[in-house]
């Protein structure tokens, strides 16, 4: 995957959750529901403005330190929309495409920081 498609899958993971978050706001004065949606947007739009930070990273050691930025939000992300299931604030079924994609998305993050630092230290050896 080249870096504008992952760039519009991030978005679009942003976007989703935005939605979701429209719709857990919804719910009659549930507190839970406040909490865990101020927490899932900030950790879920971090992981679209990560990665396009990553994109501008100057060594390979930025772009490792950023990416584990993203993995470290969309790993959250998931823990958020796992208690919103596990709460029962919105059936698992509504969001299983949802945890599914930042499941796709941290998955490629993590094997991507491993190729990052597989080369960069095969590079110093190098030397």
């Amino acid at each position: 995957m080249n870096e504008v498609e992952f760039k519009r899958r991030t978005k679009q993971l942003a976007l989703r959750v935005i939605r979701l978050i429209e719709a857990l706001e919804a719910l009659p004065h549930n507190l839970t529901a406040q909490v865990i949606s101020k927490q899932l947007i900030r950790s879920a739009t971090s992981v679209g403005a990560n990665y396009r930070s990553a994109c501008r990273a100057k060594s390979t050691a930025d772009i490792i330190a950023k990416l584990s930025l993203v993995e470290e939000e969309a790993d959250e992300s998931l823990y958020w929309m796992e208690l919103i299931v596990e709460s029962a604030l919105i059936p698992q079924e509504k969001l299983t495409n949802l945890m599914s994609e930042t499941s796709e998305i941290l998955a490629m993050t993590v094997a991507s920081i491993k190729t990052l630092r597989i080369k960069s230290q095969h590079s110093k050896s190098k030397i």
